[in-house]
């Protein structure tokens, strides 16, 4: 079918890069989603079908250049025109300055920065022969400002966001929206539960952020007109301090 189009989701956990999918499913689009790990998609994947919706799932190293040229590749030949492209992996970890090992620093920098311009150059690659698209790279708060114990973070996140302006000023006249927005707060995952209960309930108040409020924020970007572009939205619970 030629009005076929799909979302690729790079680093589709269960909760932001899940919502993401299934939010792009809900419109019609085909979900292909990845994590290192593919039996992990297993659960979304299978609740994207259950709510009515086609999803693809890719047990894919976001790190390697020959697996991110295949990925494209393949889902361009076998599944649908990428229309949509979500960065998402998460690389945040905490460790003080003097323990900070040069192999954790380059790893997050390789999670967090080296695989997002691997995504952006491959799928701008098949997005500006036909002049649309967008290209979503998540944002935090480490990529405004850095904290004691994030050097790695937020070096990498920093990365990023200078990758996603260099790409907006380079694409957005030929066609490719390219957004960066910054997610300042805790998120409802599993991993803020069982490492920061405190913060986590805070989600009794609404003082975490709910991934398909993030869904719909990037829904919503994708959504707007040519005229009335979004580069770098903030979005934060009304509790956070900025």
């Amino acid at each position: 079918m030629s009005d076929r189009k799909a979302v690729l989701v790079i680093g589709a956990g269960d909760a932001t890069g899940g919502a993401i999918a299934r939010r792009f499913a809900r419109e019609g689009y085909v979900a292909c989603v990845t994590r290192r790990s593919a039996e992990k998609l297993g659960p979304l994947l299978a609740q994207i079908r259950a709510e009515g919706g086609e999803a693809h799932g890719f047990g894919s190293d976001a790190r390697k250049e020959e697996e991110m040229i295949e990925l494209v590749a393949r889902i361009e030949r076998e599944i649908a025109p990428i229309e949509v492209a979500v960065f998402n992996i998460g690389a945040n970890v905490r460790f003080g300055i003097t323990e900070t090992t040069a192999r954790v620093y380059y790893k997050v920098w390789e999670m967090a920065c080296f695989a997002g311009f691997l995504m952006g150059r491959e799928v701008a690659k098949v997005m500006l022969p036909r002049g649309r698209g967008s290209i979503l790279f998540t944002g935090a708060t480490a990529s405004l400002r850095g904290r004691e114990g994030f050097a790695a973070f937020a070096g990498a996140k920093h990365a990023l966001r200078a990758l996603a302006q260099s790409m907006a000023r380079e694409l957005w006249p030929q066609g490719i929206h390219v957004a960066h927005p910054i997610i300042d707060g805790a998120i409802d995952t599993a991993w803020i539960r069982e490492n920061f209960p405190q913060r986590y309930a805070l989600k009794e108040r609404e003082g975490i952020v709910n991934p398909d409020q993030i869904a719909e924020l990037y829904w919503q970007i994708h959504q707007q007109p040519r005229n009335a572009w979004t580069h770098e939205p903030e979005l934060r619970p009304w509790i956070e301090t900025w």
